[in-house]
């Protein structure tokens, strides 16, 4: 059965990201394994610091994994650390970055496996955006290829910091079978084990589907 999983609208490491210590509980973790690998060229160190503070402060470490580069993903040890791992969260600024860095890759196939297997698996911002497909190409708002782990669905990380304009257009662009969600900062939608999408966090999510505004029973969940 596949464990948690989270998208989230950045503002992570944050008060008022609440669903970091129900996802700890709900698996069980006292590590949480990162992959800051969209801030890759962003200050990543910066990201790594204030996660380990935010979950020191919830009784956990921090595991940082130095994926910064396509040949990264290839590295045994990372993809050991990520296959033992109860808790992976994908992290940064860049989903294009993040894409290039983890697509096809040994790494990426841990990713998958252990979160089927039963782990936590959080994406915020980029992180959030790179596991759907389509993946919104926050640059223009337009689309592109994802890794696929959330086929049918789009996110907008980040949706309280966008234009009514942008977000719109995003959302016209949008194929008809897509649903597209608006996540504002410190805000997840989180899909329990054998559950459905809840939100979770201090922020209102708004499901677009081809038919007009949706609700959480409208977002695809992955298939077993």
């Amino acid at each position: 059965m596949h464990g948690p999983l989270a998208l989230v609208g950045g503002g992570e490491f944050t008060p008022g990201c609440s669903f970091d210590a129900e996802l700890l509980a709900a698996v069980q973790a006292t590590e949480v394994v990162l992959l800051p690998t969209g801030s890759a060229y962003e200050n990543p160190g910066r990201l790594v610091a204030a996660a380990q503070a935010w979950f020191a402060g919830l009784g956990v470490d921090v595991r940082a994994l130095p994926v910064h580069t396509r040949p990264d993903a290839f590295v045994a040890e990372n993809i050991e650390a990520v296959a033992a791992a109860r808790m992976i969260y994908l992290a940064g600024a860049s989903p294009m970055h993040l894409r290039s860095v983890l697509s096809n890759t040994p790494l990426l196939d841990a990713i998958r496996e252990a979160w089927r297997g039963g782990a936590a698996l959080v994406g915020t911002s980029a992180g959030a955006d790179v596991l759907c497909d389509p993946m919104v190409d926050q640059r223009g708002g337009a689309y592109t290829v994802g890794l696929g782990l959330l086929p049918g669905l789009a996110v907008i990380p980040q949706a309280d910091t966008w234009s009514k304009e942008k977000v719109h257009r995003t959302v016209e662009l949008a194929p008809a079978d897509v649903v597209v969600v608006e996540l504002p900062e410190r805000t997840a939608i989180v899909l329990d084990a054998g559950q459905g999408w809840r939100r979770a966090g201090v922020g209102e999510v708004v499901v677009h589907t081809g038919r007009g505004i949706g609700s959480l029973t409208d977002v695809p969940q992955p298939s077993r």
